[in-house]
């Protein structure tokens, strides 16, 4: 295994049909897995999902977790998909640690299995499951600088060969999700190109006010759940911070006109 850290990775994961369809963000995310974080250096794998949202801050402590298929009304291939990554109880001890050493409330849960905004990337980027896999979920009701503040916790392991990485949505707006491919809307480009922009810049207190700056916020978020793992990841990289850390954008794909998979990885 490397010694050195690994890098952060967030990630959009669209729909659930993302798992038989991966469009062109798919590869992109298979061939950042083999130049940058293949499964042989890596010793686990830490995700926050918006799929489990929780008061205070749960840590999956599950040994062999199920794959969840926490959806309704899609084609019945997409409900045989399994993806049997070993948990990791031993990897879920030391978040728990990290995470109560900077006093934020968290506990274990032994049974959680693993619900799709985990399992739909994991099986692109890793598809023989071979890498054990930690979630932690979203905590309610909370300010952005408090998920900053996890991502910064939990920052040590990528020390020790773990991928920390946030899986969300850069837009995640199902009202105006349109079945047939179409263009863009134009406030999915201009809510993107901000993120981007902002993203470059550095500008932390900017990223964590998104919902007052960002051109679009309330329509690209109805409600913001899958925007918020972005600052797991950010805090995770020390984004914002000096020396500064920069985005490399993986993917800029736009699905059913208005689900950006907008994907990017910090060293």
């Amino acid at each position: 295994m490397s010694a050195a850290r690994t890098p952060v990775l967030f990630v959009s994961h669209g729909s659930p049909m993302f798992a038989l369809d991966p469009g062109t963000t798919g590869p992109a995310l298979v061939d950042w897995v083999q130049s940058q974080a293949p499964a042989s250096q890596l010793r686990g794998i830490v995700v926050m999902s918006p799929h489990w949202m929780t008061r205070g801050i749960g840590v999956m402590g599950t040994p062999r977790p199920e794959t969840w298929h926490d959806f309704g009304g899609f084609p019945e291939a997409l409900y045989q998909l399994q993806y049997p990554a070993q948990g990791d109880p031993a990897l879920a001890r030391q978040v728990l640690a990290l995470l109560q050493a900077a006093d934020l409330p968290c506990g274990e849960d032994p049974e959680r299995p693993y619900d799709h905004g985990a399992w739909v990337p994991l099986r692109h980027m890793y598809p023989k499951a071979n890498v054990p896999v930690v979630q932690v979920s979203l905590p309610a009701h909370v300010p952005t600088s408090v998920i900053y503040a996890m991502g910064q916790a939990l920052a040590p392991l990528r020390e020790q060969g773990i991928l920390l990485m946030g899986s969300g949505g850069m837009t995640h707006n199902l009202r105006e999700l349109r079945r047939v491919q179409g263009p863009t809307e134009p406030y999915v480009t201009a809510f993107c190109d901000w993120v981007e922009d902002t993203l470059q810049s550095g500008d932390l207190s900017a990223m964590l006010d998104y919902r007052a700056r960002a051109p679009g916020a309330e329509r690209a978020h109805p409600t913001d759940e899958h925007f918020l793992p972005i600052y797991f990841a950010l805090g995770a990289a020390g984004w914002g911070q000096s020396p500064q850390v920069l985005p490399q954008y993986i993917s800029h794909e736009v699905v059913y006109s208005s689900l950006s998979m907008d994907a990017f990885s910090l060293a």
